[in-house]
């Protein structure tokens, strides 16, 4: 198994500095290879303030957005103008702030529906965007996800049976630790993507950084050990303190 790429940024700054580049350098190289670019983003405070970032002037001119398509690797089961929600804080952080086509965001749709048929549907918008047929996982462009202190990824949580789903794009799951209904791309959804950067900050994520990326293999205990590109590119973006670790050399 290949070691991925790690980088270490000095301070938040300049992590979601560096992260932003990235962004900027894949949406040109997409567009340039499709005339689009398919961007999953995922949840949390730190990629809020990505967003943000992205969001304003300086950074907002550096990409195409007209060509730009954003899905989400998981959604909690609660309504957009839930303040848990996925989609509602990239709505407020980023695509409210863009001139984006609403053809261009493609949200999860959790209204009037239940877990499992918002997930099966889901997969179907990204199998329709796609036009994948049956059997095949698509190639996003860049996955951007976050990890939490457990070692979860997406909504693949320890010990959930979502971490062996080896068929679907995207499943529910009634995940007891934190009690709540939650929609996630699976493991080989996101596997089969281009580029995949998890962007992690802080001391508290520290250990479980240094545990998922060189400790022992155990995806039941680790499920953000699954995720290991086929023939794309691993990135581990990191603050001074998430980072803080790593073994040197």
């Amino acid at each position: 198994m290949d070691r991925p790429r790690i980088v270490i940024s000095p301070d938040k700054t300049a992590l979601f500095q560096s992260t932003a580049e990235l962004i900027v350098e894949a949406s040109r190289s997409a567009i340039a290879r499709s005339g689009r670019f398919a961007f999953v983003l995922t949840g949390g405070s730190t990629p809020k303030s990505l967003y943000e970032l992205l969001s304003t002037d300086e950074w907002r001119s550096r990409i195409d957005w007209a060509e730009v398509h954003l899905f989400w690797g998981d959604e909690r089961f609660v309504p957009a103008t839930d303040g848990q929600s996925n989609y509602g804080m990239a709505k407020k952080a980023l695509i409210d702030r863009l001139e984006l086509p609403a053809t261009n965001v493609h949200r999860v749709v959790t209204e009037d529906t239940t877990p499992e048929s918002c997930a099966e549907s889901y997969e179907q918008d990204i199998r329709e965007f796609f036009k994948a047929p049956t059997g095949v996982f698509p190639s996003f462009d860049f996955v951007l996800n976050g990890m939490g202190s457990n070692r979860h990824v997406l909504s693949l949580f320890p010990g959930r049976p979502t971490i062996h789903e080896k068929s679907r794009m995207v499943v529910a799951d009634f995940v007891p630790e934190v009690k709540m209904n939650r929609i996630t791309m699976t493991a080989p959804l996101v596997n089969a993507a281009r580029e995949v950067v998890f962007l992690v900050a802080g001391e508290d994520k520290a250990e479980a950084v240094n545990d998922v990326v060189f400790g022992p293999r155990n995806v039941d205990e680790k499920p953000a050990q699954l995720i290991q590109p086929d023939n794309g590119e691993l990135i581990w973006m990191l603050d001074a303190e998430a980072g803080s670790q790593i073994p040197v050399g």
